[in-house]
This record gives structure tokens, sequence and C-alpha cells, in this order.
């Protein structure tokens, strides 16, 4: 295989994999810009593998978007819609809580929460969200607010970053997940995205989250009109984070949704850049514990795949999931664990039951 290796021209990047040193930002823009994903594969796989052996995680999680009314109407985005639109909805604290009562009976141990930048929500609802939920499932840990949705909730309660997280964390907040990074490249953020909370801001409210002990993901939307470059800026982003405060848990790749977006006229990802970033971001972000394949996303069948090329998490039974749907997308709002653990048996990895911070549940071996 090393020979095949040096045939695509990688075979100095295979030397420092296996000598376990850290990519330069030119060995990743090499990664990106090779053609070879066979090659790119079985670099990634050899890091996945050093990392977590042939374990693949997944969690029992349900998702619920308390709203999608948005004041920041990005272009690729097809879930935010303004106020008083017919599509536009928002959930009261009883309804949240209903969605959590109508599956008690279900092994549940994380709730995904997010919604769009409301323009009239007050502070209160927003804490009274996680008590509310936390009073009917106690024991749950809510994965709540992207680091937008933290900024927002700050400038709602006239108080620094910091004091506002502990106030979330009071009234039940477990951790934050990853969503609205997109890519940090002011190009592309005042191509798409100017309203929206800048990526260096972003950062910074993700690496106070770490300092008040909150574990956070990161994720990067690819696929637009972004390049590879400003994706390889991305992950040199968050690998510099990452090594400042240690506080990042997985990173999530998200393929670019068109259908009922601004950006209607791109195309989809194809399978194999869905693949190529994967493996690029195990192999660059070599301080990461975990690369997700978000399942939602690429479908079943190509995460089972991703799980070679340098993913060892498969996200969870999700549960209802909107955002990605509203573009378009043609996966199941659901998947079963059952099936999950057949998914990820079937390609030749150890299925691991985990919580939110990858304590293990069930090895179903």
């Amino acid at each position: 295989m090393k020979n095949y290796i040096e045939k695509a021209g990688l075979g100095s990047i295979l030397a420092k994999v296996e000598d376990g040193d850290r990519l330069s930002p030119a060995d990743g823009l090499q990664l990106y810009q090779s053609h070879d994903i066979l090659a790119l594969g079985y670099l990634a796989d050899m890091v996945r593998n050093r990392l977590n052996g042939d374990r693949a995680y997944f969690i029992y999680n349900q998702h619920i978007n308390y709203s999608n009314i948005c004041t920041n109407l990005c272009k690729f985005c097809a879930f935010g819609k303004e106020k008083g639109s017919d599509l536009g909805y928002e959930m009261s604290v009883e309804e949240v809580k209903q969605k959590v009562r109508d599956r008690l009976d279900e092994p549940i141990t994380e709730i995904h929460m997010v919604g769009g930048i409301h323009p009239d929500l007050p502070f209160e609802y927003y804490v009274d969200l996680l008590r509310g939920i936390k009073e009917i499932r106690p024991a749950i840990h809510i994965q709540a607010f992207t680091c937008v949705e933290i900024a927002h909730l700050a400038g709602l309660a006239g108080k620094p970053v910091e004091q506002t997280l502990e106030i979330l964390k009071e009234a039940g907040l477990g951790s934050i997940p990853g969503g609205g990074a997109e890519v940090f490249s002011p190009r592309i953020r005042n191509l798409t995205c100017e309203k929206k909370l800048s990526g260096n801001d972003w950062l910074e409210i993700a690496k106070t989250a770490h300092r008040q002990g909150l574990r956070t993901n990161a994720t990067m939307l690819y696929g637009h009109i972004e390049t590879m470059e400003e994706r390889l800026e991305h992950l040199d982003a968050l690998r510099q984070a990452q090594d400042e405060t240690g506080g990042f848990l997985a990173f999530i790749p998200l393929s670019f949704h068109p259908k009922n977006t601004e950006m209607s006229s791109l195309s989809r990802t194809t399978g194999i850049d869905d693949l190529k970033n994967i493996a690029v971001a195990r192999l660059y972000l070599d301080n990461f514990p975990h690369i997700k394949a978000y399942w939602v996303m690429i479908g079943p069948k190509l995460a089972q795949v991703a799980l070679s090329f340098g993913a060892d998490d498969m996200d969870g039974t999700v549960k209802e999931e909107v955002i990605t749907h509203m573009a378009g997308a043609d996966t199941d709002q659901a998947i079963g664990s059952t099936t999950l653990v057949r998914l990820i048996k079937e390609a030749g990895r150890i299925p691991v039951e985990r919580d939110t911070l990858y304590n293990v549940i069930q090895v179903h071996a």
C-alpha cells in the first residue's frame, strides 16, 4: 500500500501519519487537491484506527427545533423564516415539554435543541425551555443553542457571555452543538450570511464555553461557493482553538443542501466530496477525538462507507430532524437504534452506544 500512496503523490504525508506528526497547512491543501480518494481514505483510516480502534459511536437522541423565525435569513438556509411568514413557527415552553413527554418511553439520553435568531422571544423563554425539559426528564443531557444563539441570548440578557452561560448551565444546559460555524472566511460570510455572527466571534464563544466547563462540537458547511483554501483555513482555525482549550468533542462536516434556499441553483455535493471532507478532517484535526459522518446529511449508506474514511461516529437516532429536510434532504427524519447497530456492524465496526460526552452506555459486540 505504501507504493500506492507514493504513486498518489502523498508519500511525505504517509510518513507524517505513520510517525504521528502534525500535518502542515500545505499538507492539508495537498490532501484537498488530491483526486485519489482511496489513498485519502487509507491515510484517514490509519488515524481513525489509532484513536478509536474499531469502535463506531452513536447516541439515542431527540431533536427539538423550538422556532424557525430568524432575523439572519442566511442564503444557504431553508429553515429560517421571517416573522409573519406562513411557514414560520414558534413553540411555547409547554409545547416543547410535550415533545419531551411524547418520547418518555424511549431511552433517550440527549435532547439536541436549536432554533432561529428570534426577534421577540425574551431571555427568560430560553431559560424556561431548559428548566421545563429538566422537569420532565431530570437525567437528560441537553445540548442546546449554537454559538450564534448564545451571542443572541447574551444580548437579550444584557450580560457577558460568561455570565449568560452560567445562567444557562444552572437551568440545565449540558453542552453546545456545533452549528453556525458555516465557513469562517469573511468573504463567504459576507456573500452568504452577512447578518450572522463572525467566524472569529463564533470561535471566541466556543472557547469561552470550554473555559466555563462546557464541551462543544464544531461544524463546517461545505459544498457551496467556498474554495479548498477556505475549507482548510476553517479547519486550521478549529485546530488552533482546540490546542488552546481542548473543549471540542467532535467535528461534523455538513454537506450543503441547496433546495429551497437562495442558492438553489447550485448542485448538491458528490459522494467523493463528502468522503474527502471527512478524510481530510480526520487527518488535519489531529487534536479532535471524534469525526462524525452525519447520516442525515449524507445518507446512511455513504455514512457506512465514511466509517472507513476517518469517521468514527454516525451521530444518532435524531428523532424528527427538520433543518436539513426543509432544504430537500431525502433521508429519513429518524432512524432506529437497531438500524444504526446493523449499519455499523455491516461496515465492519463495533457499535458503541454513547452519551453526549462519549461515555460508553453499551457495546453491541
